[in-house]
C-alpha cells in the first residue's frame, strides 16, 4: 500500500516538476514587468532594463536548451524585447529569438507550456486558445513577433515530418499601414514533443494579385453599408483574403510559395 501511495505521488507530482521551470521563468519575468512599468525612464534604468532582459535570455537558454536553425545565428534572445508595458511590442511570445541580419529571416522557439500561457495571456486580443486553432490565425503571426500587423492570405500545404505532431505554413502581408497586396511572407511553425518552433522569412517568395479578387475588393469598397469607412476596409479586406486563398492553388506562382514554405521547415532542428 506504501508503495502505491508513493507512485501515485510521483505520478502527481510530475507535472508540477515538468511545469516548475517555466513557471520560474514566468514568475520573474513578471516580477520584472511590475518594476519596469512602474519606474521612470533615465540612462540607468535602461541598463538594468538591459541586464533583465539577459537574466530572463539565461533562463531562457536553459529552459529550451541548445537550438541550431540553418542560416541563423545559435545565440538566441529573449524574443521579448520590452519589460515596459506602454511600449510597442510588449507582449511577444516568451521564447528565445533568433534573426539574421537585416530580420529578413527571425525565428521564436519555445516549449507548448509557454505557449499556452502566452495565448491565454492574448485572450483578449482574440487569438484562439487551443494550439491547433492559434498556428492558423493570423493574429499569431502579428503578436508573437516584431511591432507590424500580419495579414494571412493563404495556408500553404506543406508535409509534417514524421517527428513533429503538428506542422503549419502560412503566405501574408506585414506592415504598419496598407495590408493589401501581393503577399510576400511565409510563416512556419512546428511542434515536437514540447518544442515549438517559428521561422517567418519576409520576401520569401515573389507572388501577384488576382484579378477575381481585385473585383472583390472593389465590389466590397463601394458598397455604402457600413457608413464607417474603417469597417468597410476591414470587411473588404476580409472578403479580398478568403478569395486569394480560395484561388491561390490555381495561380502559377503558387508552387513555388510552397517549395519555399517547405524548405523553410527543412531548416528547423526537428529529427
Amino acid at each position: 500500500m506504501k508503495s502505491c501511495a508513493l507512485l501515485c505521488l510521483i505520478v502527481l507530482a510530475a507535472p508540477v516538476r515538468a511545469a516548475a521551470p517555466e513557471q520560474s521563468y514566468l514568475d520573474l519575468r513578471d516580477r520584472y514587468i511590475a518594476r519596469f512599468s512602474k519606474a521612470k525612464e533615465s540612462d540607468a534604468l535602461s541598463k538594468q532594463h538591459d541586464a533583465a532582459l539577459k537574466d530572463l535570455t539565461g533562463v531562457l537558454r536553459g529552459l529550451i536548451g541548445p537550438v541550431t536553425i540553418k542560416g541563423l545565428p545559435t545565440d538566441g534572445k529573449s524574443n521579448v524585447d520590452t519589460l515596459f508595458r506602454e511600449d510597442s511590442g510588449f507582449g511577444h511570445l516568451d521564447g528565445l529569438g533568433f534573426a539574421s541580419d537585416g530580420d529578413k529571416m527571425q525565428a521564436v522557439v519555445t516549449t507548448t507550456g509557454l505557449l499556452r500561457h502566452w495565448l491565454r495571456e492574448r485572450r483578449e486580443d482574440g487569438l484562439p486558445q487551443e494550439i491547433g486553432a492559434a498556428l492558423r490565425s493570423d493574429r499569431f503571426y502579428y503578436y508573437a513577433i516584431q511591432d507590424a500587423a500580419f495579414a494571412k492570405y493563404a495556408e500553404l500545404p506543406i508535409t509534417k515530418p514524421a517527428s513533429a505532431s503538428a506542422a503549419v505554413a502560412v503566405l501574408g502581408v506585414r506592415g504598419n499601414g496598407d495590408l493589401k497586396g501581393p503577399p510576400s511572407e511565409i510563416g512556419v511553425v512546428a511542434i515536437q514533443g514540447d518544442k515549438v518552433f517559428f521561422l517567418a522569412a519576409t520576401n520569401a517568395v515573389k507572388t501577384a494579385e488576382i484579378p477575381a479578387c481585385e473585383k472583390v475588393w472593389k465590389q466590397m469598397m463601394a458598397r455604402t453599408n457600413p457608413q464607417d469607412a474603417m469597417a468597410r476596409e476591414d470587411q473588404a479586406m476580409d472578403a479580398y483574403t478568403k478569395c486569394f486563398a480560395k484561388e491561390a492553388p490555381s495561380q502559377s506562382w503558387y508552387g513555388a510559395a510552397v517549395k519555399k514554405a517547405q524548405g523553410q521547415l527543412e531548416l528547423l532542428p526537428l529529427r
